[in-house]
């Protein structure tokens, strides 16, 4: 028998990936509330408009 023969199929592996995408999902949050905290022209000073930020929700 080989190693692989022995070993689980990665059997947390859904657990992982659910974990992943809330985490993801609450890093856009979070960066998207830190960005409606700036103004207009400091939007305007890394590129971004309020109607991007729009997108993000």
């Amino acid at each position: 028998m080989g190693f692989e023969e022995n070993r689980p199929h990665k059997p947390f592996y859904g657990f992982v990936m659910i974990y992943r995408y809330f985490r993801q999902r609450w890093l856009n949050r979070q960066t998207a509330r830190t960005l409606q905290g700036l103004s207009k022209e400091q939007l305007r000073d890394i590129g971004l408009t309020t109607d991007d930020i729009s997108h993000w929700k």
